[in-house]
């Protein structure tokens, strides 16, 4: 796992096979990701969610997108998509290639590089 600042705080557990953390709403037991921060945290309870899921839709990112973007220099293109997490939610995440992926794959979580000072997280074809 990388010893860089994650990109913000209280996105993934710190355990040796990291989770993210997800929020569960009080009230009816939904779960979101990431969990809310601030005044909004109030109405969830954190909760570390599924390393493994499959993979949702995706697509490529060819070009730098807009600012603030401050990842790594020069841009290099990278996959993004929607890994759905068994009975608990969908993922907004980066994905760590372009190639050879395929809708319904199973993916697993993982702490990468984002630049030389942070790490995010992505997800990996199993």
């Amino acid at each position: 796992m990388s010893q860089l600042t994650p990109i913000a705080p209280g996105l993934w557990t710190d355990e040796m096979q990291p989770r993210l953390i997800g929020g569960r709403r009080t009230t009816d037991s939904k779960i979101i990701f990431p969990m809310p921060v601030g005044d909004a945290a109030s109405d969830f309870d954190a909760v570390p969610l599924r390393r493994t899921g499959t993979l949702w839709s995706w697509t490529v990112q060819n070009f730098e997108p807009k600012s603030p973007y401050s990842g790594a220099k020069p841009f290099k293109p990278y996959g993004v998509g929607y890994v759905e997490l068994p009975g608990e939610v969908i993922v907004e995440t980066r994905l760590t290639q372009t190639e050879g992926l395929r809708i319904g794959m199973a993916m697993e979580l993982v702490i990468e590089d984002f630049d030389q000072t942070h790490a995010t997280f992505a997800f990996k074809p199993v």
